[in-house]
């Protein structure tokens, strides 16, 4: 291939400038697409979309701090991909929300400050024990899967677009969380154990990601109202939950507003952690 049909090649992928690390394989969007494609959303489409973006780019950090760490050579590597899969939904809704305020994927990561994040207060826990990990990625991934499903639908074509990638990915996650479930609810009694004091420590951030906001109201057919998807989510994780011998846990509901700018003790270390470098070498790149 001469340098005319690479160019061209790179040109059906968006960026023209792109390097061979950016390209995704097939024809799907990348953030970089996005942020020369020209589709401007609305202050209330981008405000939604930082709303998934935050949730993703959280949770994104918690699961890579699993590198290394993980309980096996197998799991340290999945674990980071999976991680590598939210980060790219992160990066994906952030810079399609900041199209909106002329600001980059970059600009909202570093330069925002805790009270500014949206993110839900279960994706912003501790990772706590392996169990507490999974169940994590089970409640979490069992609810973003159904909702970029519905997502996938929405009359944001952009927001589609990036959820119709997001969901196959998802997919794989949800799998994930459920196998490793149901090996550990069944398998030894300190195992099983560990997999319901997880729940225990974790169900009381349930209730808010179900929680409606106005500006869900206001994007009718954009956005996807959370109490929409209670019962089938509910549906699915009780028959995990059967099938690896664990029970819903009778705890109460945390009064949570991560939505509203109200974090948890935890959000503060996160940003600490994840902003350092940008706020030491401002204007720094690779």
């Amino acid at each position: 291939m001469n340098h005319d049909e690479l160019d061209a090649e790179l040109d059906s992928f968006g960026d023209a400038l792109a390097s061979a690390t950016r390209v995704t394989p097939g024809n799907a969007l990348r953030p970089e697409d996005i942020a020369v494609g020209g589709a401007k959303p609305s202050e209330d489409v981008a405000r939604y979309a930082l709303t998934l973006g935050d949730d993703a780019l959280i949770l994104a950090q918690r699961l890579s701090h699993w590198i290394s760490r993980a309980p096996e050579l197998e799991e340290d590597i999945a674990l980071g991909n999976i991680a590598l899969d939210v980060l790219g939904h992160a990066r994906s809704f952030l810079t399609y929300a900041g199209l909106a305020w002329d600001k980059t994927e970059d600009d909202l990561a570093y330069w925002r400050e805790e009270d500014d994040f949206t993110s839900l207060w279960i994706v912003e826990q501790p990772n706590g024990h392996f169990g507490v990990t999974i169940i994590r990625q089970l409640i979490v991934s069992i609810f973003q899967h159904l909702l970029y499903s519905k997502l996938t639908e929405s009359a944001d074509e952009t927001l589609a677009a990036i959820c119709a990638k997001a969901v196959k990915e998802v997919d794989y996650h949800r799998d994930h969380a459920i196998q490793w479930t149901v090996r550990l609810g069944l398998g030894t009694e300190e195992s099983a154990a560990k997999m319901r004091h997880a729940l225990e420590i974790l169900w009381p951030y349930v209730d808010e990601m179900f929680q409606d906001q106005e500006l869900h109201r206001k994007l009718d057919g954009i956005a996807v109202l959370p109490s929409s998807l209670r019962e089938d989510w509910d549906k699915e994780i009780t028959a995990v939950l059967a099938d690896s011998g664990l029970e819903i846990p009778k705890t109460g509901q945390a009064m949570a507003n991560g939505r509203g700018g109200e974090h948890s003790e935890h959000l503060g270390f996160i940003l600490a952690e994840m902003q350092v470098l940008a706020r030491k070498h401002p204007g720094a790149s690779w």
